[in-house]
């Protein structure tokens, strides 16, 4: 999916891309460079307080921060529990805090969440929690399970990202910046054919025949909606979750309540 989102909205911009797998990073890098895109990659460590900061530096040091698309995370099947928090909920947390600092004037950012931020759901103080709680106090919170299965801590990580994001999307606000995010549904990512061969495989095979689009995402369906939010013919739309999801949500509540 961030392969997609450069791609959509690199032309004629300067891109930072950056990937915790150095052999991937120059990988992307090379094909978008052959593709005419002009590309600096940067290994980071989004789980590292230190490693985001340092990207987010890298990023004002190369000019204007305009647009800002978080596409890291691991999945129930890729990680264990311990790995899901730190990736995907306290690494969106640093990456937040971290490139407030630097994005510019009338820019924006989306970050990659989850449908199974909806198909979780948390009590208030819960989510209050996980939406305000400063980043490097989070994995402390007393109702987060370290031993629980990795598919519950990804629903609630992704939870906690749709949250935090429209706190954080304030903050950003005073600096004239906007913050969304997006929750895609199942996505033909290599990510996404793991987990359909995965133990949850058959549940989410089901969501998609029960979905209204019928059909699995692809990363340019992301891609198109974050190039929208990134864009100023977005300008009021912030703090929001937009679901890219086929129609899999409403049809997973429609059987539950039908």
């Amino acid at each position: 999916m961030g392969r997609a989102i450069a791609r959509r909205i690199g032309g004629g911009r300067r891109l930072l891309i950056a990937d915790f797998d150095e052999s991937n990073l120059d990988s992307v890098a090379r094909l978008l460079a052959g593709e005419g895109h002009e590309v600096v990659g940067r290994q980071v460590d989004v789980s590292d307080a230190g490693s985001v900061a340092a990207l987010a530096e890298a990023a004002g040091e190369l000019g204007r921060v305009t647009h800002i698309a978080h596409t890291a995370g691991v999945s129930p099947t890729q990680a264990v529990t311990k790995a899901v928090l730190e990736v995907d909920l306290l690494g969106t947390a640093l990456v937040l805090d971290a490139f407030e600092g630097v994005v510019a004037e009338g820019g924006a950012g989306v970050v990659i969440a989850s449908m199974s931020a909806y198909l979780a759901p948390l009590p208030d103080d819960q989510v209050a929690a996980l939406a305000h709680t400063p980043a490097g106090e989070l994995l402390a919170l007393p109702f987060l399970d370290h031993d629980t299965h990795p598919g519950i801590a990804y629903a609630v990580a992704k939870r906690g990202n749709v949250a935090r994001v429209q706190a954080a999307a304030v903050a950003w606000g005073r600096r004239g910046a906007r913050l969304n995010s997006i929750s895609p549904g199942v996505i033909s990512t290599p990510m996404g054919r793991q987990e359909l061969d995965g133990e949850s495989g058959a549940a989410m095979r089901a969501m998609v025949d029960a979905s209204t689009t019928g059909r699995l995402g692809t990363p340019d369906d992301i891609a198109h909606a974050a190039a929208f939010l990134l864009d100023p013919a977005a300008s009021f739309i912030a703090g929001i979750d937009l679901l890219v999801d086929g129609g899999t949500v409403a049809g997973v509540r429609t059987l539950a309540t039908g």
